[in-house]
Formats: C-alpha cells, sequence, structure tokens
C-alpha cells in the first residue's frame, strides 16, 4: 500500500464516521480513487440492499396506511 492508498482509506473511514456510512457511499462520493475491487463490489451492493431495504419499508408503510384507511387495522 502507498501513502496515498492509505489517505485514501482514511478518507472513506472519517466520512463514515462523520457523515454516516448511507450518505458516504450514497451522496458523498463514489470514490473512484479507491482502486479496489472488493471494496467496490461491497460499495455497491451495499447500495442495492439499502434501496430493497428502503423499498420494503415504504411497502410496509404504504400496505398500513391502507389497512388503516379501510379500517382493517388490528388493535395490538
Amino acid at each position: 500500500m502507498t501513502h496515498e492508498e492509505l489517505e485514501n482509506w482514511e478518507r472513506v473511514q472519517y466520512r463514515m464516521d462523520e457523515e454516516g456510512i448511507d450518505y458516504c457511499f450514497e451522496s458523498y462520493s463514489r470514490w473512484d480513487e479507491i482502486k479496489d475491487e472488493e471494496f467496490h463490489r461491497l460499495r455497491l451492493e451495499f447500495l442495492r440492499t439499502m434501496e430493497e431495504l428502503r423499498n420494503y419499508i415504504d411497502n410496509k408503510v404504504d400496505e398500513g396506511r391502507n389497512q388503516e384507511w379501510e379500517g382493517e387495522l388490528e388493535d395490538e
């Protein structure tokens, strides 16, 4: 590893810690300066899974609101 590579990894770590892992990978940067295939594979998988989870939660909220609207929500 070079000094530059170490600095790149430290920047990723800092952004994850300071901005949150979701913002770090979703909005802050694509991290093209990191030349590591496994990192990018995992980063893309994380983004895909995060989107899948968001969609699942959105669907559950929609389902619950529809049941509420129809008067079909169950009491605890």
